[in-house]
């Protein structure tokens, strides 16, 4: 299905409200390549490797949200980049590093030594032993030339296809051939990652940081991922055609680097001033793209707000609102504009939507709103559709399984029922979560602490308490010990 004007075009000028689902993978950092005039082989001339990442850098910035900017932050990665520079396997080398407005957990590196971690990323490390081995990994990407390496092995693989495709007649031969290549530049891609673990755990050490920081913030990310998606599995069994390795073998090659510089408790980790650095920082969804509160949707500017059923997970993104059952059952919620239609019938029957059902389509109205629902069918998929209307914009919920059954059918209706406008009152209430470190006192517990976080369901605060703070669910904290949590 296409799903026509984005909800942007009909903001007027605030950025998209949008969810997505966690897909399993922690903190993939991306590289972004180019090819270019050689001035030794795997190498480009500095000027054209800036070239590169100047180009690319207002792409990135504005697929993320923007720039976050806040002092405690951009204190937090200054203090630690000079050294971990002056340790890194090209101490001439010079960085941009940029803090994207993303709740998601990620950070990535481009040519010519631009640097980028989201915010999301920032609120989840514990200390500034674990934001400087997220650095010094994509430091090494940076000084290997990975990027550049990884274009041209890509560019070789799309070649060899073409010239695969060309000159074989045998269907599942060029099908093994194609999946053989891809297989290969997957483990190529992994073998980088390893690499940048390797010389990355190396760095720390070298700058005098705790090397054990990548592993335990590895396993952090990995559980932060599970939690997003509910406490699904996250797919530790090896994907041959992921370019990054899978959590546990990355977790244990980073400990068997750090064991060979020295058993745990060397190097410093530099808890409390990293902690006062990221006091006060946003978490979570920006005010111009809605909230997600548990399974609610909530958009202060719109003045609008809808909920999933208990077994969907939310997650905010730049294009539209995703959920997921984790059962073969997805989401997605939208808008359009619609300035050019009459009706909400001539809208639904205007294209957009392929396979519709032609008698499936219906009005009815939704919490006092005038809305249209309709069904589709089209590669397998059946689609329950509703678009609610409020002045010229149309808001859509597109719910999509292969396996459509009663459930199916209960979650779009449940969902679409929830539909509705939020009052000034409730507008005025919503507030943007932030990341509060505070001092625990003796006799505090992890799960005495985590009754204080809002803007999280209930039954879930334990468990993020216990992923922010790298503790368990039984956790006594000292008298003075800081923690964080998360309120608005």
């Amino acid at each position: 299905m296409t799903f026509g004007t984005p909800l942007s075009a009909v903001k007027r000028g605030m950025r998209l409200l949008v969810t997505l689902i966690v897909a399993g993978t922690v903190a993939s950092c991306q590289l972004v390549g180019s090819t270019g005039t050689e001035t030794k082989p795997g190498t480009l001339r500095p000027s054209l490797t800036a070239d590169i990442g100047a180009r690319e850098h207002p792409r990135v910035v504005a697929t993320y949200g923007g720039v976050y900017q806040d002092a405690g932050a951009e204190k937090a990665i200054a203090k630690v980049v000079g050294g971990l520079v002056a340790a890194s396997d090209d101490p001439r080398a010079q960085y941009r590093i940029t803090i994207l407005n993303s709740p998601a957990v990620n950070a990535f590196a481009l040519p010519g030594g631009y640097l980028y971690v989201t915010r999301g990323l920032l609120a989840l490390a514990n200390d500034t032993s674990e934001l400087a081995a997220v650095l010094a990994h994509e430091m090494a990407h940076v000084t290997a030339n990975h990027a550049i390496q990884r274009q041209r092995r890509a560019e070789a693989a799309e070649l060899a296809n073409r010239v695969m495709s060309s000159v074989v007649e045998d269907r599942s031969q060029l099908e093994n051939a194609v999946r053989s290549s891809q297989m290969s530049f997957a483990r190529f891609s992994q073998e980088q990652e390893l690499e940048a673990d390797d010389i990355g755990v190396r760095t720390l050490a070298a700058a005098g940081y705790d090397p054990y920081a990548a592993s335990r913030f590895l396993k952090t990310m990995d559980r932060f991922a599970k939690f997003q998606t509910l406490g699904g599995d996250t797919s530790n069994a090896p994907d041959f055609l992921s370019s990054h390795p899978n959590t546990p073998e990355r977790v244990r090659r980073a400990v068997q680097s750090a064991r060979q510089i020295g058993a745990p408790g060397i190097g410093k980790r530099d808890r409390a001033d990293y902690l006062s650095n990221i006091d006060g920082m946003l978490f979570g969804d920006d005010p111009l793209e809605g909230y997600i509160r548990g399974r609610s949707f909530l958009h202060k500017g719109l003045g609008i707000s809808f909920s999933v059923p208990s077994q969907f997970a939310l997650e905010n993104s730049p294009e539209a609102v995703l959920a997921s059952d984790g059962k073969g059952t997805a989401m997605r919620f939208d808008g359009a504009d619609l300035t050019e239609f009459n009706s909400l019938d001539e809208y639904m029957r205007s294209g957009w939507v392929n396979g519709l059902i032609d008698n499936s389509v219906r009005p009815t109205t939704i919490n006092g709103l005038p809305a249209v629902i309709g069904s589709a069918v089209t590669d397998g998929w059946s689609f329950r559709i509703g678009v609610v209307r409020i002045g010229l914009t149309g808001y859509r919920f597109i719910f999509a399984s292969r396996s459509p059954n009663a459930s199916f059918n209960r979650a779009f209706e449940q969902t679409l029922d929830s539909f509705r406008q939020l009052s000034p009152a409730e507008q005025a209430r919503l507030q943007p979560l932030r990341v509060k470190v505070v001092q625990a006192k003796t006799g505090d517990t992890a799960r005495k602490l985590a009754v204080r976080m809002s803007g999280i369901e209930p039954s879930r605060r334990l468990q993020l308490f216990v992923i922010l703070n790298q503790v368990d669910a039984n956790h006594r904290f000292k008298d003075g010990d800081l923690v964080k949590v998360i309120t608005d």
